[in-house]
């Protein structure tokens, strides 16, 4: 069967946004050129001559493949993988999308931990702006229900709000000042940002073979970072139980937390622990 040029014109001209919209959905860059493939699929057999808007009917089908995946992993008991159990050939593709496409390695880490329909909800509404009407005929409920859904989505993302102020506000520009000048190995700026006396401990299994459990002083956790760039390069700040830390996910898959702790808005200690389901928040915008 020959396909119409439109047709064959308007889905390549979408597919980078479909694509987009799935990797946001399943956390996977091979996974979402796979429904988008299969999305194109299900295009080229279908019959469009009745269909009015067809970039909606593209998301609405990618999306309805991507929910599918997600209850498919549901339904084996799958956790979110984290950064040590995906393949390195995946890691790096998801990397190498992640940082093409500017997607918040943070916001990935999160999703992965919202409910299918959560996470469908909230990618298509606050990510992609897509009208509830349509996201409810994505899921099969009521453009109501979809709306709650993605509120639900949005206050997990969040995090609880803490009944007193968790950390002083400007705590959180000093930990993002922190990451910036660790990436570009400004040990002299990142000197400045820590006490004389300050502390870096980390759980064992997190360093690599021979590397000290604990560094005092703050030249010496300055000049550590040296051996950390691509660990540093892929931490987003975020929100440690409600205070200011960081999560360091290559590909947008969880590795681990970054806890500081800050006195006199100078960093008195950093704590590197591995990465606990449920601990983090986006921070606010």
């Amino acid at each position: 069967m020959t396909l119409p040029v439109e047709l064959v014109e308007r889905f390549e001209a979408a597919r980078p946004r479909l694509l987009s919209l799935a990797h946001r959905i399943v956390g996977s860059h091979h996974d979402a050129e796979d429904a988008v493939q299969n999305a194109w699929a299900r295009v080229q057999a279908a019959d469009t001559a009745e269909i009015t808007n067809l970039d909606g009917w593209f998301t609405t089908v990618t999306a309805r493949l991507c929910l599918d995946l997600l209850r498919a992993r549901e339904r084996r008991g799958e956790l979110p993988l984290a950064s040590a159990d995906v393949p390195g050939e995946q890691l790096g593709a998801d990397e190498e999308f992640l940082r093409r496409e500017a997607v918040s390695r943070a916001l990935l880490v999160l999703l992965g931990e919202l409910s299918p329909r959560q996470r469908v909800a909230y990618v298509l509404h606050d990510l992609f702006a897509v009208p509830f009407d349509q996201i409810a005929a994505v899921l099969d409920t009521t453009p109501a229900s979809a709306k709650k859904l993605a509120s639900r989505a949005r206050a997990r993302l969040r995090g609880p709000r803490p009944a007193e102020p968790a950390a002083h506000p400007g705590h959180l520009e000093i930990v993002e000042a922190f990451l910036a000048a660790a990436r570009g190995g400004d040990i002299a700026r990142l000197v400045t940002l820590m006490a004389p006396d300050a502390v870096r401990t980390a759980d064992p299994r997190l360093l690599p073979a021979g590397a000290q459990d604990r560094v005092s002083g703050a030249p010496a956790v300055a000049e550590e970072t040296r051996s950390f760039v691509d660990r540093i390069a892929a931490a987003a700040p975020v929100l440690v139980a409600g205070h200011p830390g960081a999560v360091i996910a290559p590909g947008g898959h969880a590795f681990a937390l970054i806890r500081f702790r800050l006195g006199a808005g100078l960093v008195t200690e950093i704590e590197i622990i591995p990465y606990t389901p449920g601990a983090i928040s986006l921070p606010p915008r």
